[in-house]
């Protein structure tokens, strides 16, 4: 990696997320001396919007960046010194679709647990092992910073499939619980660090720490009090004060699918799509993005989600660079860090960072209950990731029934044709069964 003129590609760079990720570029320039960002996407369209948009964000900082855009992968890849992936296979048409599966048939259908999660990764694992492959050939010194969902379950493909490519996974969810409490407790967010612990959207903070000491039960009794004065009944579901006492940490919220199922049946079954309410954010954030005179990120983007994208992706990078040895949760290779789990486990937990990439750091082994979830869902992770790559029919099965969110044994082969229907545009590993689909029993 040069020590100066870094390149950063963005995989993905049409995304509505983009403008959050170039902002946190130009804020750290001091230690993140980016000189050139591509960005490359299908969606030409979007992507002139997101460019000029990007081109302006340099420029009213300065300039001294070219930014450039296009649908060519290979030419965008080629010398990168970082790169970004955050693509959509299918976009939120697909997402919606998803949703809509996991309703007709009473089970979650969220984008990244569950049936939801199942069908993104099968659209998304054989294109994101596409894109680390090209990283390999044509940037083997690059790092890829993978932050499409399923982040945790693409990373551990990426890492298995690919592994001369340094990969580290990427989500917000550990950033924005560290500024959270952070600003409860009043203390500096560099200060306060975490006993954090799991896979992606599937983790606990078991403890908190404030420099020498230890600040756990005083954030605990804080979440307590606040969930105590909360409404009975909220539009958007959350922990009671009980279950945080029966946990005795601070849940993942995507935990909420797991512990509170019937709440977030309920839930999705009186509410619109979360796709269908993105596609309308969207179409708003797109309308502002064309505006000539825009050039910052706009405050409405906080309503599309991915709070504190920017900061994660941009502050990772920067200590890559500066190979600092700081502390960030990411997704990343187990190597003993949690006692029991395979080395070769990707796992959401501190690590340090350096020009290598992550090292996750030792902890605690995870309590009988933690480490049961976690050690299901890794199953759910692996049998899936062998369905995407190979185009399995069994393992795509087995993947759906043991999924602890998946269908019932009995709607696994109705679940998994609904699946292949709804997505024989892009599931490429599996064009036989497409081609099949509507004409065999147990496709």
């Amino acid at each position: 990696m040069s020590a100066t003129g870094l390149t950063l590609t963005v995989v993905g760079g049409g995304s509505s997320y983009t403008p959050e990720l170039i902002d946190g570029v130009l804020l750290r320039r001091d230690r993140l001396p980016i000189t050139s960002i591509r960005l490359v996407d299908p969606d030409l369209a979007r992507l002139d919007i997101i460019g000029k948009l990007s081109t302006r964000m340099v420029q009213r900082a300065g300039g001294g960046i070219d930014v450039s855009w296009g649908d060519d992968l290979t030419a965008a890849i080629i010398g990168s010194d970082f790169v970004v992936s955050q693509f959509r296979v299918g976009g939120q048409a697909a997402r919606h679709r998803d949703e809509l599966m996991g309703r007709d048939f009473g089970i979650i259908g969220q984008e990244t647990v569950g049936v939801g999660g199942f069908a993104k990764a099968l659209r998304t694992v054989p294109v994101a092992l596409r894109v680390a492959r090209t990283i390999d050939e044509l940037a083997p010194g690059a790092v890829l910073l993978n932050f499409t969902n399923p982040a945790g379950l693409v990373t551990e493909a990426l890492r298995r499939f690919v592994p001369d490519v340094t990969t580290v996974g990427l989500c917000n969810v550990p950033w924005n619980i560290r500024t959270e409490v952070a600003e409860a407790l009043g203390v500096p967010f560099a200060e306060l660090t975490l006993d954090y612990v799991g896979l992606n959207h599937l983790s606990w903070v078991r403890g908190f720490r404030v420099g020498d000491a230890d600040r756990t039960n005083d954030v605990l009794e804080g979440l307590h009090a606040q969930l105590g004065k909360q409404a009975v009944a909220e539009d958007e579901p959350d922990w009671d004060s009980d279950a945080i006492r029966v946990m005795r940490a601070i849940p993942n919220y995507y935990l909420l699918y797991y512990y509170e199922t019937q709440t977030m049946l309920r839930h999705q079954s009186c509410h619109p799509t979360r796709a269908s309410e993105v596609m309308a954010i969207e179409a708003k954030l797109f309308s502002m993005y064309a505006d000539p005179a825009l050039d910052h990120k706009p405050a409405e983007l906080m309503e599309r989600g991915g709070a504190y994208y920017s900061d994660s992706a941009a502050e990772l990078m920067a200590d890559i660079h500066g190979d600092t040895g700081a502390i960030h949760i990411v997704n990343t290779r187990n190597n003993g860090a949690v006692p029991g789990l395979d080395d070769d486990f990707v796992v959401e937990v501190p690590a340090r960072i350096t020009a290598q990439g992550a090292q996750a750091l030792p902890t605690p082994a995870m309590r009988p209950d933690m480490d049961a979830l976690v050690r299901t869902v890794k199953d759910f992770e692996l049998l899936t990731i062998r369905a995407a790559v190979e185009g399995d029919v069994e393992a795509a099965h087995l993947a759906l029934l043991t999924n602890p969110l998946g269908p019932d044994a009995s709607d696994v082969t109705k679940v998994w044709r609904r699946l292949v229907e709804d997505n024989k545009d892009f599931l490429e590993s599996f064009s036989d069964v497409v081609a099949l689909v509507g004409g065999v029993a147990d496709v």
